[in-house]
C-alpha cells in the first residue's frame, strides 16, 4: 500500500509539499517529522488503477 505525505504550514495547516511513500517508509518519516516537531498529514495514496 502507499500513502501520500503532506507536509503542513505551521502557520496555516495549508499543504506545503507533499509525497507518495510505501507502507515501509511511513514509519521513518513520522519518526523524521516528530524529531524536529514538523507537521504532516498521512492518507493513503489514490490509486492509479481504475
Amino acid at each position: 500500500m502507499r500513502f501520500e505525505i503532506l507536509r503542513l504550514d505551521d502557520v496555516d495547516g495549508s499543504a506545503v509539499d507533499s509525497t507518495v511513500v510505501d507502507a515501509a517508509s511511513v514509519n521513518r518519516i513520522v519518526q523524521q517529522a516528530a524529531a524536529v516537531g514538523q507537521r504532516i498529514l498521512i492518507r493513503p495514496a489514490e490509486s492509479a488503477s481504475c
